[in-house]
């Protein structure tokens, strides 16, 4: 607790209502954090009163508040640039800080008899060529994957002539994209005019590589070398499939930045995908691990980005919204001198392009080392499909079970961080209605679920029910959520739902929604996520329904005996845990495990001997 906040609510309550920049300073006097606010003395005073509604960033920012100083501007926008102004100066800890790291890049063609291609960032005097320099390190590697994999050149790290003959090919021979100079399946010649046509193709891009091989695999088969002819035709034909991909990354605007994000419980990634001339050039990514709420977050990024970029394009395009975009407009303006528009696409190919701005933003995220596990990047790419705010940490999945309406249970699987969390799994036995009808039986449940949870909630609870899970999962379809809307809507409960829908093979196939189905296999996390819940939550109804149908015929079986009621059977099987025991036992360990008269004992051992 901040001894000094009292002096600093009131210090706070003192400024003026107008705009400027204010600065937080620790107890040795430094800069821990620069803001721009509308209205000083609102948004200062914001932090030093109930901590509720802060970020956990804000809560451990104010703990270390000495003191604050404040600068009065006459605009909004005088106090955005001077903002940008002083964290540049100062870089305070509590701000989004991102380096200005563009440095070049440059392609390096290794000297010798079995040269190799790769991206470095400087040039050595050490006897290799040197291409560039590049802006863009991404780009670059982009490229040079692709030549390698046009021109079946090695990745790995082997070096030849020494390792030639070593070992045995790798996984890339064998699926055709490398040549397997390790083994000796290519000649020196053909692999040095491998390199030089890599090379060119870096230089002169697909087209014209296209065109100059072309006419070799023409003059090659007026020469009857049909093998050669072959090798060519295999080569334009994979630079023509190259070409395909790099035409999907394309924009219909000629100049703009595509940015999105990813989270997890630690961090937050911005990537940003630029595009000029209609084409992709660079892409980055951005990691974050003290986050504000998303929409402050995005805000803050965008000043911080543009206040480094060395280039502010016309269009900005975000996968959500920010505060003050009008303000942040007229800033970028201003640093420009030219119009800068920021949108957040609803359809068509900018919201795709979106869509993969953000999962790139994904996939550096699971890969950074900070939180690396195959669980969180399913989990970001389930938010994204199914347009949630933030990964579903604690998931609640449901099933119903049955024999042709006989014996109708259900089963509830929850899994928390993409992993089974059992001791919080749930049955239950379907009880206002008898027979076969799954749509009544998912309201029943789902209806005493969220009645357990306000018991729950008054009671102070908030483990088991007394959690509300950030997505429900119901095995089935549209129907199924159709069935159990109005209940959520009766217990004021903002749940998402979503159905697991599985194709006649009884395989997951959809994500059900109720205006239709969202298809996941081609995001094969998400699918993988989604086909073990509906996998592991039909197992666990199913069993359930099975050891209910055993326990029902053996309670069936007991009821014939006289003397033995619902109570007395209940209590046997409990005492002996099933029919064979209690068969072995004598009237006499029946009586002394349980209590029930010994005439009824005696009833019990004759009926099964």
């Amino acid at each position: 607790m901040n001894e000094k906040l009292a002096e600093l609510r009131k210090k706070s309550m003192s400024l003026p209502l107008e705009p400027g920049v204010y600065i937080m300073k620790n107890k040795q006097g430094k800069i821990i954090y620069i803001g721009k606010a509308k209205k000083l003395k609102n948004r200062v005073s914001s932090y030093f009163g109930s901590n509720k509604q802060h970020t956990l960033k804000v809560i451990k920012m104010v703990e270390q508040v000495y003191d604050f100083d404040y600068i009065i501007c006459d605009t909004e926008l005088e106090a955005l640039l001077l903002e940008c102004s002083l964290i540049k100066q100062h870089s305070p800890k509590y701000n989004i800080l991102l380096k200005d790291d563009k440095g070049y890049h440059y392609i390096k063609i290794t000297a010798g008899d079995w040269p190799t291609i790769s991206e470095v960032k400087q040039k050595l005097n050490d006897g290799a060529e040197y291409l560039g320099p590049y802006n863009s390190g991404w780009i670059l590697k982009q490229t040079i994957d692709e030549a390698q994999k046009i021109f079946k050149l090695p990745r790995c790290s082997k070096q030849f002539p020494r390792d030639i003959a070593k070992t045995r090919p790798c996984l890339n021979y064998h699926i055709g994209l490398c040549s397997a100079p390790c083994s000796g399946k290519i000649k020196q010649a053909d692999y040095i005019e491998s390199v030089r046509s890599a090379v060119e193709f870096i230089k002169g891009g697909s087209v014209n590589t296209a065109a100059l091989l072309k006419k070799q695999m023409q003059q090659a088969s007026d020469n009857l070398d049909f093998e050669l002819a072959a090798k060519l035709r295999d080569r334009i034909n994979a630079l023509s499939r190259a070409a395909e991909r790099q035409k999907v990354i394309t924009s219909s605007y000629k100049e703009q930045d595509i940015i999105a994000s990813a989270r997890t419980e630690n961090a937050l990634c911005f990537a940003v995908m630029c595009f000029r001339a209609g084409h992709l050039t660079d892409m980055s990514c951005h990691i974050i691990t003290m986050q504000d709420d998303l929409i402050s977050s995005r805000s803050e990024f965008l000043e911080r980005y543009y206040s480094t970029a060395h280039e502010i394009p016309r269009r900005i395009v975000l996968d959500g919204e920010i505060l003050d975009a009008v303000l942040l407009e007229q800033w970028l303006k201003s640093r420009v001198e030219h119009t800068v528009n920021i949108v957040i696409p609803k359809q068509g190919e900018q919201l795709k392009l979106v869509k993969m701005c953000a999962f790139n933003a994904a996939e550096y995220l699971a890969k950074s080392k900070q939180l690396e596990t195959p669980e969180t990047a399913a989990l970001d790419e389930l938010a994204r499909l199914l347009e949630l705010s933030s990964p579903p940490n604690y998931i609640e999945a449901y099933d119903i079970s049955h024999t042709m309406g006989n014996e109708n249970v259900a089963g509830m699987t929850v899994f928390e961080k993409g992993k089974p969390l059992k001791k919080a799994y749930k049955r239950f036995r379907i009880k206002s209605f008898e027979g076969q009808d799954d749509y009544r039986s998912m309201a029943e449940v789902l209806d005493r679920r969220f009645n357990e949870y306000e018991l729950a909630q008054k009671a102070g609870e908030s483990e088991g029910f007394g959690r509300l899970p950030d997505l429900i999962l119901l095995d089935g379809g549209k129907g199924q959520i159709g069935a159990v809307q109005p209940v959520i809507n009766r217990h004021n409960i903002t749940v998402p739902i979503f159905g697991m829908v599985k194709d006649s093979k009884h395989r997951t196939r959809a994500i059900a929604v109720s205006g239709g189905d969202i298809s996941i296999r081609a995001n094969h996390r998400a699918y993988t996520l989604i086909a073990t819940i509906q996998e592991e939550t039909h197992r666990f109804a199913i069993n359930y329904h099975r050891t209910s149908s055993r326990k029902k015929a053996l309670t069936a079986e007991l009821s014939l005996i006289e003397g033995l009621g619902d109570k007395r059977i209940k209590l046997l099987l409990k005492v002996f845990g099933g029919v064979e025991a209690i068969k072995n036992a004598t009237a006499d360990e029946i009586k002394a495990k349980t209590g029930i008269p010994l005439n009824v004992c005696q009833k019990i051992y004759d009926f099964y001997n």
